[in-house]
């Protein structure tokens, strides 16, 4: 993921993921015993401009306040256009890891070790579907880098957020 890579947050506009790793940081600490969940997922939707068929994919970071509420932020990212289901849903997967390979060594460093955090990789697959058939392979590359796997319908991160601006 480059670096300059600029995410969108609702109320904030657009941040570096410095920036984002901040304000996680800052909502976390504002209320301490609460606990939390930090969600990574992306989405794809196929697009077309001036004749050029791509694929963009949204990877989403979405902070939750259990039971309180939430923040959220966004990015887009193109690649060319891709015809096979499974490698779309291969690269939103592997997308949402990288982003989660940077992140939560931030968050750990900015956190002091404080464990009232979680983290879960959200992957836009379900049991019913064209996508059913891929859920094992690509829980797997989730659990094999070491987090947390959600799939439909727990999944909001990649079948909603991300979803919504994809």
């Amino acid at each position: 993921m480059p670096k300059d890579d600029l995410f969108t947050s609702p109320t904030s506009g657009k941040m570096a993921l410095d920036e984002v790793v901040s304000e996680i940081t800052r909502f976390l600490h504002e209320e301490p015993e609460s606990r939390y969940r930090v969600v990574i997922g992306t989405d794809s939707q196929d697009r077309r401009t001036n004749g050029v068929k791509f694929t963009n994919f949204v990877t989403a970071i979405v902070v939750h306040r259990i039971g309180k509420g939430g923040r959220y932020f966004w990015r887009n990212g193109h690649a060319r256009h891709m015809n096979s289901l499974r490698q779309k849903i291969h690269t939103e997967t592997l997308r949402s890891i990288e982003v989660a390979q940077i992140v939560v060594p931030k968050l750990n460093a900015k956190l002091n070790g404080k464990e009232n955090w979680e983290i879960e990789i959200h992957i836009d697959v379900g049991r019913s579907g064209d996508t059913r058939e891929m859920i094992k392979e690509v829980v797997g590359m989730v659990i094999g880098n070491g987090y947390t796997a959600k799939t439909k319908p727990e999944s909001y991160g990649a079948s909603a957020v991300a979803d919504k601006h994809a």
